[in-house]
């Protein structure tokens, strides 16, 4: 059992972080309902009021949870804001990374799709406002810088390439255990291979370069 730590034995960053380990451990394992805030004060070794101290509630130390799974996000999305390289080389990296991020926090990426795939229309908006939607706007403005220094086509929208992008990686991560027995799906073996590949698909297209002079116009 986990004994808590007295306050001179943590300081508050410390605590923090120990308490956000510790629920995001047993978030991923149980699931938000069925953890209570005394399980997570005994597995992270702090008092429950010290959780308080720091988290108004269990759904706000669920929220600040999400944030902290989703801060590679951030750091990715920096990397690719970044003009070092060509548009479409630090597009790839971006989409190579971002998978990445979903294979190597498998336990914890589950938990986040299957809250999104909740039909609670009140977590949907809260997921929305508080965790993801800042970060989805910020690779759409990439995106759309992307366009406007001639990187990229100007006539697609930016947040349809994002939702392709992003769509793709999560059906590999979730479907890979399937795609691994299909013998045409040979990239489900390679993460990064399969990255590389939709990243030129999601920049040339698959038509051949003859016919994409003529492109069909899309109902807005």
């Amino acid at each position: 059992m986990h004994r808590p730590a007295t306050p001179r034995a943590l300081t508050n960053s410390d605590a923090v972080e120990r308490i956000l380990a510790a629920a995001k451990t047993l978030f991923a394992e149980q699931g938000f309902d069925a953890v209570s805030m005394n399980a997570i004060a005994e597995r992270a070794g702090v008092s429950k009021a010290n959780i308080f101290h720091h988290f108004t509630s269990k759904n706000d130390l669920y929220v600040a949870v999400l944030h902290h799974v989703c801060r590679d996000a951030s750091e990715r999305l920096d990397d690719l804001d970044k003009p070092n390289a060509p548009f479409e080389e630090r597009l790839e990296q971006f989409a190579r990374s971002h998978l990445k991020t979903l294979l190597d926090h498998g336990q914890m990426m589950r938990l986040l799709l299957r809250e999104m795939l909740s039909d609670n229309p009140r977590l949907g908006q809260e997921l929305a406002e508080q965790v993801y939607g800042e970060k989805f706007s910020r690779f759409v403005a990439i995106l759309r810088a992307g366009q406007a220094a001639g990187e990229l086509r100007t006539d697609v929208d930016p947040a349809m390439v994002a939702t392709l992008l992003i769509g793709a990686d999560v059906f590999f991560f979730e479907a890979r255990e399937v795609l691994n027995h299909f013998p045409d799906a040979a990239f489900s073996r390679k993460p990064e291979r399969f990255s590389a590949m939709l990243a030129d698909i999601l920049l040339r297209g698959i038509l051949p370069p003859e016919k994409n002079i003529a492109k069909p116009k899309v109902q807005s």
